[in-house]
């Protein structure tokens, strides 16, 4: 996949900054078309954001995505890295960590794929894409990058996209953390199913004790009349987990069935396979919580860099690695028999002795009829 040459700012622009009055000071002009009218530059930064309901719709549909990380252990000849990507209990700390560049062009760093698959028929109602990483690892990576990357639609060519929300960013466990994410919903309907690239995430190489992590992920909302009734729901924030912190996600207000189904996911940054102590759980108005956890998910290790879906037959990724280090986008079953008790869902992610990062939360419910 190729990209024009040129600098960077002349490449097509996608986003932009929804918070004008924040942002910092308008790019120079683009030359080429662009896909969405842009007018600022990059969204303004801050240490923390609360956890904000991005997108909630009632209908018959579902939500998909497609992730995949930046940066992995570097020689694949050696046998513990060899071992890591296939799914062994390596942590990105314990080795020195390189871009993932799967793309054929030289003028991007890093890049990777990862399959959106949409159901025929669907019609693409809302989509966001999310990347993130750690600055601040054997190099320093200047924050001004943040808050853009490259996206390619599959059998397209790359086009820049900004962030159009404030971008998370805070130094905190030896790293320096970021998130931004942009509304892509356009982009997405036009590109449809199939390999998304993304790519120049502003993630850092190299070897610390906190290591190198960095991925991204495109949650899709879809509609399509033959699926159940449902409620989607994207909510996003950033901020630090552990030791003994947590975030809690309340969804509001729901029409719930007795029995409540649906899916899950999370995104998240730096959690190690191995080190327990981190879950993700749910209740139904004022009932217990619920752990949730699957084969690739144990319940005391949720965030454990991993990329997983249920059912057979998971979207495709390029690389598809099993263990991430240090990059979580899981999508989880919220399982059988959790009676509503009320007409509120929450979910609560804790993370004990894990030193981690979590950045957005999307769910698909079934709705009562």
């Amino acid at each position: 996949m190729r990209i024009s040459p040129g600098p960077l700012l002349r490449r097509a622009v996608v986003g932009c900054s929804a918070l004008a009055a924040l942002s910092a000071p308008a790019l120079a002009a683009v030359s080429a078309p662009a896909v969405a009218a842009t007018t600022a530059g990059p969204a303004a930064e801050a240490e923390g954001l609360a956890f904000t309901q991005r997108y909630h719709a009632l209908q018959h549909g579902g939500i998909v995505r497609a992730a995949n990380s930046s940066i992995s252990c570097g020689d694949a000849t050696k046998a513990a890295c060899s071992a890591a990507r296939r799914g062994g209990r390596g942590a990105n700390g314990d080795f020195d960590m390189r871009y993932i560049d799967v793309d054929d062009d030289p003028n991007t760093y890093n890049s990777s794929r990862a399959e959106v698959r949409l159901p025929q028929g669907a019609r693409v109602s809302y989509a966001r894409l999310y990347w993130g990483g750690n600055l601040r690892v054997g190099e320093q990576k200047p924050p001004k990058d943040n808050g853009r990357v490259l996206i390619s639609e599959p059998g397209g060519r790359y086009k820049e996209l900004l962030a159009d929300r404030v971008i998370g960013h805070r130094v905190a466990h030896g790293a320096e953390a970021f998130q931004a994410s942009a509304d892509v919903t356009p982009l997405v309907r036009s590109g449809g199913a199939g390999l998304w690239t993304v790519a120049q995430i502003n993630v850092a190489k190299g070897r610390t004790a906190a290591g190198a992590w960095g991925g991204w992920t495109l949650v899709v909302a879809y509609e399509k009349k033959s699926e159940p009734l449902r409620h989607l729901s994207v909510w996003d924030g950033f901020g630090p987990l552990g030791p003994g912190a947590e975030r809690t996600v309340t969804l509001g207000r729901m029409s719930l069935p007795a029995t409540v189904k649906g899916r899950v996911g999370l995104v998240a940054y730096d959690g190690d396979r191995g080190r327990t102590g981190d879950s993700l759980a749910l209740r139904t108005g004022s009932g217990r919580w619920t752990v949730l956890g699957d084969a690739a998910n144990p319940r005391d290790d949720a965030l454990n860099s991993t990329i997983s879906e249920p059912g057979r037959g998971a979207a495709k990724r390029v690389p598809a690695y099993s263990n991430t280090l240090g990059y979580d986008s899981d999508v989880l079953e919220l399982g059988k028999g959790i009676r509503s008790g009320g007409d509120q869902l929450a979910f609560r992610i804790v993370s004990h002795r894990d030193a981690a990062w979590v950045g957005a939360l999307f769910a698909a419910v079934d709705a009562k009829q």
